[in-house]
């Protein structure tokens, strides 16, 4: 899942563009400056001991001033220096600034900083969708100098960085900038805002289309056996990259040779020097099997493309990027006969960094092999999306003929994707989205994310207790309230019943935060759209999380959200659904009845009549021999009409029997 069919994500090469020829530049800091997290308009939380940091000279001594209180700190070897302010309560504007020690050391001075709750977004495309595109939006952004956002740029590292790697610009809302911010994660804030009367900020940290294993930091994610490999990798890829990068190519060759009876055959034409001359000509667009080509008509598997871009000889010296658009669905891709990257995911660009001196005045060969996932395949985007990037700027064409020759027949097939391949990486989102703000205080955590994790349900049931521990270790916040969307409704609508990939992580989802205490969860199957696995009805979602918060993070004795089963009970013929927070009672909308429900006996379940009263739902005659399980909402799209009193949906869930 992802924001838009050509997102632009991060690649492995360009971890190792990026190490190779990065240098110290903490040393040549002078003048004190702050963490890139800091800028003017900033909001920090209230009662909370302040933690400010940034970079300096080696060895520096600076002054932090805020609001009346200092404090006094010295830069490490690296120049990073961290001091800590006194709580302080909410208020402002304040003036938050840094000076140095000594003569001409100079500073930084922040403006309009205010002191309030500081809210923390993060997931993947339906927290990132903007608050712009939201139902309602074109009329519901009224200024409000008191609620004030920013959002992490994108950005993938295979280590832990410990500060953003682009600064940010804090923004108060208006109706010129709230259209940019996380629609979902708006909502719920301008909610509390005018409910806890104090300034509220709130910070975006999401990707579309990422598993949630991208944000796991590395020493918890390998706690779990069947990520150590990956985690072992990654630590090469930020101690080696070269070396990294090496162990992974032969990995995909080793793929190659146990999948491809032709792959070591084949390996030449990733060379310069392979003559391509008797292949066959096309230009990429789209799926191969739109091509108008006989031979790709209905063709799975794998495939080579080759072309050829001639360079002057300034043009080579510039040259660092390989630009290919869309890919459906794995390659490897080489330039003169260096592999310079590969993905694993149809609807990401390729964007890898080329190293230095690999592009060459005159001829250059470019050779991509390409595993289509069975849906489509090849070079799947425009030809005008493609081409060789430089250092000014400058895109050099791909948008030519390419030759290409298919290879092995094969449908079903996938490469384990690189450890550090966006989306689908483990920890690097964690590493440069969310470790760079340890230290930030918050109030509470939201997350949206999920859908990229539908392949394997069960597992998320221990993926999402484990993010949460980990970024309260991160944020060293023990007790930090975590709100969890659940996933709304999208695909197929069911007309019997059967598994559901999408409902056993709706589960997963609602069993972790039972198991938490300082958990909530927000219920949002009945706005979904089964056409758009991103609703739009955000502000919905936005009231739910706003009510969980009251409940979970500022102690209202208020239940966080609506219907939730308690007990299943037999009665005779019938079984009873008990529930908790019914707001007085449950009610169904459009019918006497609540749709819906199943009484399971084994994996074989059936739909039931049942009939809400009270604070229970009773499943009319459902009590059959070998029943064991009632389910209920339990397809990837299901209609609902089960709400409390106070027109909260009831959860989704699967129970079994006392």
């Amino acid at each position: 899942m992802t924001n838009h069919s050509r997102s632009r994500l991060a690649s492995a090469s360009a971890f190792v563009l990026a190490l190779l020829q990065s240098a110290p530049v903490l040393a040549q800091t002078a003048a004190p400056e702050f963490a890139a997290i800091f800028s003017d308009h900033a909001v920090l939380q209230r009662g909370e001991p302040l933690a400010v940091w940034g970079r300096a000279g080696p060895g520096q001594r600076v002054t932090v001033s805020l609001g009346g209180a200092s404090a006094e700190a010295s830069a490490d070897p690296d120049g990073r220096w961290r001091a800590s302010l006194p709580a302080m309560p909410a208020g402002g504007p304040h003036t938050l600034s840094v000076t140095g020690g000594g003569s001409g050391a100079g500073g930084s001075t922040l403006k309009d900083i205010m002191i309030g709750d500081v809210y923390l977004c993060g997931g993947q495309s339906n927290m990132a969708f903007p608050a712009r595109l939201s139902t309602g939006a074109w009329s519901d952004f009224p200024a409000n100098p008191d609620l004030r956002f920013v959002n992490i740029h994108m950005v993938s590292e295979p280590g832990p960085q410990p500060d953003l790697k682009r600064p940010l610009e804090w923004k108060a809302v208006s109706a010129r900038t709230a259209g940019d911010a996380s629609a979902a994660c708006y909502y719920m804030a301008r909610t509390l805002q005018q409910r806890q009367k104090v300034p509220v900020g709130f910070i975006g940290s999401t990707w579309g289309g990422t598993t949630i294993q991208s944000w796991i930091g590395a020493a918890s994610l390998k706690t779990l056996p069947a990520y150590a490999r990956g985690i072992g990798a990654l630590a090469d890829m930020a101690a080696n990259p070269a070396k990294a990068m090496a162990d992974e190519a032969r990995r995909h060759q080793q793929w190659w040779d146990e999948h491809d009876p032709q792959a070591k055959a084949q390996r030449a034409w990733s060379s310069p020097a392979f003559d391509d001359t008797a292949w066959p000509s096309i230009v990429p667009k789209g799926s191969w099997k739109d091509a108008g080509i006989a031979a790709l008509a209905d063709f799975d598997g794998a495939a080579w493309f080759r072309t050829t871009v001639t360079l002057d000889a300034a043009q080579a010296q510039a040259a660092n990027a390989i630009q290919l658009g869309p890919i459906d669905t794995y390659d490897s891709t080489w330039v003169n006969g260096v592999r310079v990257g590969g993905g694993s995911t149809a609807w990401v660009w390729r964007d890898y960094a080329v190293p230095k001196g690999v592009f060459k005045a005159g001829r250059n060969v470019i050779a991509v092999h390409v595993l289509s996932g069975g849906s489509g395949g090849g070079l799947s985007g425009q030809p005008e999306q493609r081409g060789i990037k430089t250092a000014g700027g400058q895109l050099i064409a791909l948008s030519g003929p390419w030759k290409y020759q298919v290879g092995m027949r094969a449908r079903g097939l996938s490469i384990p994707p690189s450890p550090w391949d966006v989306p689908t990486s483990l920890s690097t989102l964690h590493n440069a989205m969310i470790a760079p703000l340890a230290g930030y205080k918050f109030k509470l955590a939201a997350w949206y994310q999920g859908e990229s994790n539908t392949g394997a349900p069960a597992e998320y049931e221990t993926l999402l207790p484990l993010l949460m521990a980990d970024w309260r270790k991160t944020l060293a916040q023990p007790e930090l309230p975590f709100l969890v969307v659940q996933l709304s409704a999208f695909g197929a609508v069911a007309t019997k019943p059967g598994p559901s990939n999408w409902a056993e992580l709706r589960e997963a989802q609602a069993r972790s935060v039972r198991n938490d205490s300082h958990a909530g969860l927000v219920v949002s199957i009945d706005v979904g759209d089964r056409t758009d696995i991103h609703p739009a009805q955000k502000a919905v979602i936005g009231e739910r999380l706003a009510r969980a918060a009251r409940a979970v993070a500022y102690g209202e004795a208020i239940a966080p959200g609506g219907p939730e089963a308690a007990a299943v009970t037999r009665a005779g013929e019938d079984l009873v659904v008990s529930f908790r927070n019914t707001g007085g009672g449950l009610r169904t909308y459009s019918a006497g009845h609540a749709i819906g429900f199943e009484a399971c006996a084994g994996s074989a379940c059936r739909f039931a009549l049942a009939v809400a009263q009270g604070d229970a739902v009773t499943l009319k005659g459902a009590n059959l021999p070998g029943t064991t399980h009632v389910r209920y909402a339990w397809a990837d799209s299901p209609y609902v009409n089960l709400y409390s009193a106070d027109d909260l949906p009831a959860a989704p869930f699967e129970m079994a029997i006392k």
